[in-house]
């Protein structure tokens, strides 16, 4: 069984020294939810709340809240992050909303406790926001739920069945287990631009949700998630429509009919030439 590592050989509490690790690519996924009655969903989703932007305020309450990490959570390291992303997913089955929060950077350790934090504040902040119209709302599922890169490797919550609760694995939350929040959360893909892409579009990856394509009709494949790009991002036309543009999938090439999954990168690169 592994050691705590912020408790020292004498048992005190100490911050871990990083500074011979690698600096590697790190990533970090976390979820929470926020259950709320019906009605209370539907305000939000129509806008109606008095307060105003229910998920707008809460997504930059998140985003704040990952950069603040050290100053909130004792032992922290202060990190350089390179991106924070703060995802809402309502859910009439809650009902309510579920959230996943995204961090990554390149450095010397991970940001398991960046991602969790954004998540946290984000569902505290969605309670700030409605409870005075409901006061029952209830905040759960917080979790981590991936992370990549560092010296232990990649991580997937159920990838290992004996880390899990008992019940294989299943802690319901008002009537939906984890492994159902699980890959509701995590159902978003990487989309990277590179080269000359990159500089044009002043950006180099956005993360996309599987279920905004199918609930607006788009296919899960290349061609489809291209669609919804030109629909939703107007300064995209421009480089999907370029003739000899390449798209690989997961690092392989793929065509326009290359079905996508949750978790996948697709990366799009500019025609490459030579003499």
């Amino acid at each position: 069984m592994s050691q705590f590592t912020h408790i020292d050989h004498k048992g005190q509490a100490h911050m871990v020294d990083v500074s011979a690790k690698a600096i590697t690519s790190r990533t970090a996924i976390a979820s929470a939810s926020v259950t709320m009655k019906a009605e209370t969903l539907e305000m939000i989703l129509a806008g109606g709340h008095t307060k105003g932007d229910v998920l707008a305020t809460a997504r930059i309450a998140g985003i704040q809240a990952a950069k603040r990490t050290p100053d909130l959570i004792p032992l922290c390291h202060p990190l350089m992050l390179s991106k924070v992303s703060v995802e809402f997913e309502p859910d009439a089955s809650l009902p309510g909303i579920r959230i996943a929060a995204t961090c990554k950077l390149a450095g010397q350790t991970g940001v398991e406790m960046e991602a969790l934090t954004a998540a946290s504040v984000a569902a505290l902040t969605l309670y700030d926001m409605c409870k005075a119209v409901d006061k029952t709302m209830l905040i759960g599922d917080i979790r981590v739920l991936e992370k990549r890169g560092g010296k232990s490797g990649d991580w997937r919550y159920g990838d290992d069945r004996s880390e899990q609760p008992s019940e294989a694995g299943s802690i319901h939350t008002a009537g939906t287990s984890v492994k159902e929040t699980s890959h509701l959360a995590t159902r978003t893909l990487q989309v990277r631009f590179f080269a000359e892409l990159r500089e044009q579009l002043k950006q180099d990856e956005i993360a996309v949700s599987l279920n905004d394509l199918e609930s607006e009709g788009y296919p899960l494949t290349i061609d489809g998630l291209s669609q919804w790009l030109r629909q939703h991002q107007a300064e995209l036309a421009s480089i999907l429509d370029r003739s000899g543009l390449m798209v690989a999938v997961n690092h392989k090439m793929a065509d326009k009919q290359a079905v996508i999954s949750a978790g996948d990168e697709v990366a799009f690169f500019p025609p490459v030439t030579g003499g």
